[in-house]
């Protein structure tokens, strides 16, 4: 071992090291890669400090100018690299060593800026340090060991690709330990691709007895005493430092106010707190500030808390290695730790099997009660050290003056308030396993009316404890509670209703002025047929019979009154009823004379009609037939101008007359181009409902609509492109 380090040690007060330092320190395994299994708490962060030395300073003592780093530390959590960057600063200060970090929730450009001016160790999270490497703010090619601290922890927090990644950059040649509390196959897969005949050291400690200074304790409470248990075994052991694991954030809420009220000196730790926040919250706690930490699991790794002696799950952890690492931030470096469990009916089976699957004996038992917790103080306040030590000079004029104004037993009183009052009370709690006694029928009562109701918000949550606080009542005096539109009703006990109306006075007003007034009797809201939900408001039953569930009409066509309100224009056999659904198709194919060729067929060339017919388009006549179309002369004007004989309409007259003469032709039957809209009315809309779909086959288009569909009944007047 190197003096500088030696020293450093020797500083600290260590003695002898722990078996996972004396195992990594071996001289036979210098600069050789280690698959380490050791348990939090068990000395890893000195003992790998102690292990990369070697590779690092080589024969020398201290390190030469500090430029790219030589040595990296990787952690799961931020405050697992920090504690890590404090654990190696003192070991390696005397050999001059410049460390940088490089964490999430920090600044990055201060990082950059340290890692440019040069670093011989840096510790990183996977995530931060990934994006370092990416930008090119740090140069892995020197590197001579990396160090992956938690392993089993990253890999279960998704850093496998990028620890592949960051260990992918590093160089081949260099020394890797990978430390973890457990081996799972995962690891054992990443050990063998990124390290070189690795020696695998698993500690006698490790494999005797999980967390042997650690004392478990199994608390069987009553589902409503679970935060009563909290507060007293918080009382009961009165540690330095406690940490309380929740499993969610809310739960990390509500106890950290509960505990507050109480009087306890807390803070919170959770992933929705900055990086500052979390660091104040600990820093609080190793100042002596604040007492108790209530934290979520983000935090179940990497705290180190020098005072911590007491872990209590407020909720059971999910999983044994997570009991296993919440519980590892006590019992440290030698001290002895309590990790406490508070257990409900419904969790006893999850508590056993997971203290089953950790190889771990709890003692079980109920949780502290007020009297134990009171007894436990009087303990320590009689075994406190000021009672054995000399009156001092100064003190002697105040105890002086204490005994001329007060008798012994006065003193001693005062004494004892100013120690109770220092600490929060205990709670009582039920027996776990009482079985809820069976409820008492309420008995005879009394109706009493407050004004304001729905309209002004009132609630049953809200009528109950402003009435039990104006009335000098308990909950269990009141019955049901009715709200109404304009008032409320609230049921009283009739012993209570006495003492209830003496405690309001006579005005018989309670809070916000509300007015209240006693009933003779029941309010008819408060009634219930049969006792069964469903009766009207009034409260009275209903009448006649059950009201039957009606199936509702079928979709088809309208009646056929309706259909006679259709226009006269509607040829009778198109008013008649649709079918609701679409008659199957036919296999036959039926061609009438004069229907025109569906547009998704392609029609025979030469024929009528069609768009790829050889020759000129012909032209239409009022009476159907068809004109030569090589006589047809070109002529100017509107295309869809009339002709009469076949004889095109000669000479650019203006845009009235031509309006003029089509609307004249239109009237005396003649028809117009191809695609033009029907013969009749100008402009007019073809039959059946606006916008409607043609009479044949649903879903078509309307069959005037040029473009459309061919419709499913034969097309009276000449086909479209002239006569078959």
């Amino acid at each position: 071992m190197k003096t500088a380090l030696a020293d450093a040690i020797a500083a600290r007060g260590y003695t002898t090291l722990t078996p996972v330092q004396q195992a990594v320190t071996n001289p036979d395994l210098t600069g050789a890669d280690m698959l380490v299994s050791a348990q939090t708490g068990s000395g890893k962060t000195l003992g790998f400090g102690l292990a990369i030395a070697p590779t690092l300073l080589g024969d020398a003592e201290k390190f030469s100018n500090a430029s790219a780093p030589l040595a990296l530390v990787i952690a799961p959590t931020r405050e697992l690299a920090l504690q890590v960057k404090r654990e190696l600063s003192w070991l390696y200060a005397g050999a001059g060593a410049v460390l940088a970090s490089c964490v999430g929730g920090m600044d990055m450009r201060t990082e950059r800026q340290a890692l440019g001016r040069g670093a011989h160790i840096v510790v990183a999270t996977p995530g931060r340090l990934r994006d370092h490497i990416m930008r090119g703010s740090i140069d892995l090619g020197s590197l001579r060991a990396v160090v992956l601290d938690e392993a089993d922890e990253m890999l279960d927090l998704g850093f496998r690709e990028d620890l592949e990644f960051i260990l992918g950059e590093a160089p081949d040649e260099r020394q890797t330990l990978l430390f973890s509390a457990t081996v799972p196959a995962a690891i054992a897969k990443l050990a063998e691709g990124y390290q070189k005949d690795a020696v695998r050291i698993s500690t006698a400690a490790a494999e005797a007895g999980q967390h042997a200074d650690i004392e478990y304790r199994a608390l069987n409470v009553s589902p409503r005493d679970g935060e009563n248990a909290i507060i007293n075994v918080l009382r009961y052991y009165e540690s330095p430092n406690a940490l309380v694991f929740c499993n969610t954030r809310a739960m990390v809420a509500r106890l950290t106010t509960r505990l507050s009220n109480r009087g306890f000196a807390v803070v919170a730790l959770s992933g929705e707190l900055s990086q500052s926040e979390r660091t104040h919250a600990l820093q609080a706690m190793r100042d002596g500030r604040a007492r108790v930490c209530v934290a979520t699991d983000v935090a179940a790794r990497g705290i180190d808390l020098p005072n911590l002696d007491l872990v209590v799950h407020a909720e059971l952890p999910g999983s044994h290695e997570t009991l296993l690492h919440r519980s590892g931030r006590t019992g440290r470096a030698g001290r002895k730790g309590v990790s406490v469990l508070v257990v409900p009916p419904v969790a006893r089976k999850k508590a056993e099997r997971i203290l089953n699957w950790a190889k771990l004996r709890a003692e079980w038992g109920p949780a502290p009660s007020a009297d134990e917790v009171t007894a436990k103080d009087e303990e320590r306040m009689l075994n406190d050290e000021a009672w054995s030590e000399a009156i001092t000079d100064a003190e002697a004029g105040p105890v002086a003056k204490l005994l001329e104004h007060f008798k012994p037993e006065q003193i001693a009183a005062a004494y004892l308030r100013m120690f109770h009052a220092k600490h929060s009370a205990p709670e009582d709690l039920g027996d776990p396993g009482e079985k809820p006694a069976p409820r008492v029928a309420f008995g005879p009562s009394v109706w009493f009316s407050v004004s304001g109701g729905r309209a002004k918000g009132a609630e049953p949550r809200r009528l109950l404890p402003m009435l039990c606080k104006a009335g000098g009542i308990t909950r269990d005096d009141i019955g049901a509670i009715r709200i109404g539109d304009t008032e409320s009703y609230v049921e009283l006990r009739k012993p209570a209703a006495a003492g209830f109306k003496a405690s309001i006075g006579d005005k018989m007003r309670v809070e916000d002025g509300a007015e209240v007034a006693e009933l003779s009797s029941p309010p008819a809201m408060a009634q219930r047929p049969g006792g069964k939900p469903g009766g009207k408001p009034d409260g009275k039953p209903r009448t006649g019979p059950k009201p039957e569930w009606k199936k509702p009409a079928p979709k088809g066509p309208p009646p056929a009154s309706q259909l006679d309100d259709l226009p006269a224009i509607l040829p009778p056999e198109d008013r008649a009823p649709k079918p609701s659904k679409p008659a199957p198709k036919s296999t036959a194919k039926v061609q009438y004379d004069d229907a025109p060729a569906p547009r998704h067929k392609k029609p025979k060339e030469g024929t009528a009609g069609s768009p790829h017919r050889k020759g000129p388009k012909p032209d239409f006549t009022r009476d159907g037939a068809v004109t030569d179309a090589a006589a047809k002369p070109k002529y100017k004007g509107k295309p869809d101008s009339y002709t009469k004989g076949g004889a095109p309409t000669t000479g650019k007259a203006s845009s009235k007359k031509n309006r003029a003469r089509t609307a004249a032709k239109a009237a005396e039957g003649y028809t117009s181009k191809p695609g033009s809209k029907p013969a009749g009315k100008p402009g007019a809309k073809p039959f059946g409902k606006p916008g409607g779909k043609p009479f044949g086959k649903p879903g078509g288009k309307p069959a005037a609509k040029s473009g459309a569909k061919p419709a499913g009944k034969p097309r009276t007047g000449p086909p479209k492109g002239g006569a078959s």
